[in-house]
């Protein structure tokens, strides 16, 4: 029987997504940091709303579809959920535009950086644009009359198209009214117009622009009524049933390129567009009116991502810094092993440089000794130095095992890839485990030492992709701990081969122990409580969801323990309810940096038990996924996580949004205490001191 849960006790899923989006973009908003990451937040928002349009509301909509009238945890059904969801989507859109409009666009102009408006363009630059579109664009156009035998062409999911009203007839005598120009994808949506043209230092016109202002060029002899740009976004859900199918990569393979062409869930348009463009759209993709969203601006923010790439402006961006390495691992030709075998080693991502982990795989690779390389992958990136290490190794006639999680969202087709060229070069590549995805973080090298074997593991927190690991805070941690080695092993084993799970030593790991293990946890420092003890829970993460989790902290709090949560995304624990959460504080930190470490804190009668993971606290992660939480056992060590992984985050007074009990989320902000900001504090303690960050 599935336990009964009270829905008033908790917060909805995707209003918390909503919620977070709000707290990303008053980064945009915030005048104290630099303007092209200004810019960069807003663009970050609408590529956060893009997923969560492609997969949270897609969701919703097949359920509907399916006649589903089941409530989530929080008791709304689907149908309740999509309609609140639409109202604070279109409200946080509409609030994402003005701050382009009359905050953004002002404050660049004023800075030298214009996005030139075709309505304002000179002489000169009307020449320029001109030959622009004959040279660059016009050629790679295929703009489609719609008659008969030219229906409603297949629209890709979040392509930039116009939507164009005619009057006349063409050569052939054909009065068609309507016709569809789809922007070709080789062209950038931003192009930058020489300085000496655009009359300031740096000067952008948009593909939009270039386009509505030469369309006509496409239909000789009609005149063009009206031009509108549109954007269609689809569910990107992909459908691939695990059981039934006899290979997965190719099944794989063929449902990738069905992603584009998913049913719509969002049509975007600009605020111009003609009312009778605007009904004939949302019938040709069977939307409602609800899922109209008028924008004043560009259809895509997204692509203004590239224009503080292109703008070499330091000033406007965040002070560059340099991760350093630890002592141990900075001298040239050091063994890795030996050092690891000496002292585990913490590495604090972006803070401290992923290239030991780089290199300690790249050294593996190398080292006539090492006899067998093992890693799980879930992104690594098209480009990765680690996957190609892996190639090497494999090459010299190492045993190479690599468990590739092929249903990574987005990065199926980069996960393709590099399991055909591990393949290729002789390196077993598996898929983990059907129903299951595989978003452990492992890496383990065995090595030929006096005459017998020994282990040496890698343990994370985020991904083995080193661009993410400069933008994403993360722990790694390396260890030759035969106990914790032995565990990981047994873990590969799993993923690799048949067989019962076995009790592990130190690792706890889903979809076997790991929820048990943090309800234990949570009750062990619940009953401490009860006993007159001190108690006290602090737990990272990225997302808590998974409801008996939720009402086990209830009832921990109920008892008197203290507890911090530190959750960047989406909670649905309603913390400071009287009765029921009174003791449970819920902030949620928002920087430079992607908050993604997952720690767990707890203080267990002054035994101070600290947990890194792999896993949020949801339902996929305990029950959906292959997942890894691993002590950290030396106490040096353990004390680094607790002081730069949490402790410093609970005295961010500036960066950090307090919840309360109806999921609604306040700014920090220091009064009459110092200015705490955990992100540049980290910086400053961990980073290269030559090039430390300033805000």
């Amino acid at each position: 029987m599935p336990k009964k849960f009270v829905a008033q006790q908790f917060l909805n899923r995707e209003l918390g997504q909503l919620e977070f989006n709000r707290r990303v973009l008053a980064q945009a908003e915030d005048n104290s940091i630099p303007l092209l990451e200004r810019l960069k937040y807003l663009c970050i928002v609408s590529s956060n709303l893009d997923e969560f349009f492609e997969i949270r509301v897609a969701g919703l909509k097949e359920q509907i579809k399916l006649g589903g009238i089941a409530t989530s945890v929080d008791g709304l059904t689907a149908v309740q959920t999509l309609k609140l969801v639409r109202d604070q989507a279109h409200q946080l859109i509409e609030r994402q535009y003005q701050v382009f409009n009359k905050d953004l666009v002002p404050a660049l102009s004023g800075q030298g950086i214009k996005f030139l408006r075709r309505t304002q363009w000179t002489v000169t630059q009307r020449t320029w644009v001109k030959d622009f579109f004959f040279r660059e664009v016009m050629p790679v156009l295929t703009p489609i009359g719609l008659d008969p035998a030219h229906p409603f062409p297949r629209v890709l999911n979040k392509s930039l198209n116009f939507a164009v009203e005619l009057q006349g007839k063409d050569a052939f005598g054909r009065n068609s009214t309507r016709a569809i120009v789809q922007a070709p994808r080789v062209v950038p949506r931003t192009i930058a117009m020489p300085p000496e043209i655009s009359g300031c230092e740096h000067g952008f016109v948009f593909l939009s622009s270039i386009l509505h202002a030469h369309v006509g060029e496409l239909f000789t002899g009609m005149e063009v009524l009206g031009c509108y740009q549109f954007r269609v976004t689809r569910n990107s859900n992909l459908f691939v049933d695990e059981e039934e199918v006899k290979n997965l990569r190719l099944s794989l393979q063929g449902e990738l390129p069905q992603r584009h062409f998913g049913d719509a869930v969002r049509l975007e348009v600009a605020d111009n567009c003609s009312p009778q463009i605007i009904e004939f759209l949302l019938k040709e993709f069977n939307l409602a009116a609800e899922d109209l969203y008028r924008v004043h601006g560009p259809v895509n923010l997204v692509r203004l991502m590239r224009i503080p790439d292109l703008v070499e402006r330091d000033d406007l961006k965040f002070h560059p810094f340099v991760p350093s390495v630890p002592g141990l691992l900075r001298k040239k030709g050091s063994n890795i092993f030996k050092l690891i075998r000496k002292n585990d080693v913490l590495l604090h991502h972006p803070y401290q440089s992923f290239k030991p982990v780089i290199d300690f795989i790249q050294q593996a690779a190398r080292d006539e000794d090492v006899v067998a390389i093992k890693q799980t992958v879930y992104r690594t990136g098209t480009d990765s130095a680690l996957m190609e290490a892996l190639i090497v190794a494999a090459k010299r006639g190492k045993e190479v095992t690599v468990v590739v999680e092929l249903l990574a969202r987005f990065d199926e087709e980069a996960n393709i890839n590099w399991a055909n060229r591990l393949e290729e070069v002789g390196a077993h590549v598996v898929y983990g485990v059907v129903g299951h995805k595989t978003h452990a973080k492992m890496l383990m090298v065995v090595r030929r030492e006096d005459g017998q074997l020994r282990r040496y593991v890698h343990l994370g927190t985020g991904n083995y992709h080193p661009r993410t690991a400069r933008l994403y805070t993360d722990f790694g941690l390396f260890t030759s701990n035969e106990k914790i080695c032995a565990d990981a092993n047994e873990v590969f084993s799993q993923l690799t081969s048949l067989g019962k799970a076995r009790t592990l030593n130190h690792l706890w790991q889903s979809p076997f122990s790991l929820h048990s293990e943090v309800l234990r946890a949570i009750r062990n420092e619940t009953s401490l409580a009860k006993s007159g003890k001190r108690s006290h829970i602090i737990a990272k993460m990225n997302a808590l969801l998974e409801p008996e989790t939720i009402a086990t902290l209830y009832e921990a709090s109920k008892a008197g323990v203290k507890i911090d949560l530190i959750v960047r995304g989406v909670c649905a624990l309603r913390p400071g309810l009287p009765g029921l959460s009174e003791n449970i504080r819920v902030r949620s930190v928002i920087g430079r940096f992607l908050e993604h470490t997952r720690i767990f804190y707890f203080r267990n009668n002054l035994k101070h038990d600290v947990f890194l993971a792999s896993a949020d606290w949801m339902d996929r992660n305990f029950f959906r996924r292959i997942e890894i939480c691993f002590p950290v056992l030396d106490k040096k060590l353990k004390k680094r996580v607790i002081a730069e992984g949490l402790k410093i985050y609970l005295h961010d007074n500036c960066q950090a949004w307090e919840m309360d009990g109806e999921g609604h989320y306040r700014l920090k902000t220091a009064r009459r205490s110092p200015k705490v900001i955990a992100q540049i504090e980290l910086l400053k303690q961990l980073a290269s001191p030559s090039l430390q960050s300033k805000k």
